[in-house]
């Protein structure tokens, strides 16, 4: 089970950082995910959240908050099968410009870039994003701010 470490990163506006992903080989299987990535060696998840988000957009700026969810995942990638513990980690930040600073070899391949989202939006959106329930959960979010603890949400397999 790889350990990640994922951002709710929101601007100013309250629109989420979203990044969108593609099959390596194949750009029109794609969707909107969250920043993150592995947690490596003895790194908390937090600072593999700060790390990851440093790496995939650029932004060091940021507040981060609580834990809001955790998440386990299977999805098939690049030729494999993930199986993932995911910890969704709150982040505020003023900086709205992204640009990757290292992405690993199989992020440059996959991933085509990075968009600021309001709640509206992905409410309305017809594209896939994960966690599949993301509109939903960051509206309670943004109505009823951070829950007590982290919340677990339903194992995703796709």
């Amino acid at each position: 089970m790889r350990r990640v470490a994922r951002v709710v990163l929101l601007d100013p506006d309250d629109r989420i950082l979203l990044l969108h992903g593609h099959e390596p080989d194949d750009p029109a299987d794609d969707w909107w995910f969250t920043p993150g990535g592995g947690v490596e060696g003895d790194e908390t998840r937090e600072a593999a959240a700060v790390r990851e988000l440093a790496e995939e957009t650029g932004i060091t700026d940021v507040d981060l908050g609580p834990v809001l969810w955790r998440r386990r995942c299977s999805f098939p990638f690049a030729g494999r099968r993930w199986d993932q513990d995911e910890w969704y980690c709150l982040a505020r930040t003023t900086t709205t410009a992204t640009r990757a600073q290292a992405l690993t070899e199989l992020e440059r391949r996959s991933v085509a870039g990075a968009r600021w989202w309001t709640c509206a939006e992905l409410t309305r959106t017809h594209e896939t994003v994960y966690p599949t329930r993301l509109a939903e959960l960051l509206r309670r979010l943004l109505d009823e701010g951070p829950p007590a603890g982290p919340v677990t949400l339903d194992t995703e397999i796709v």
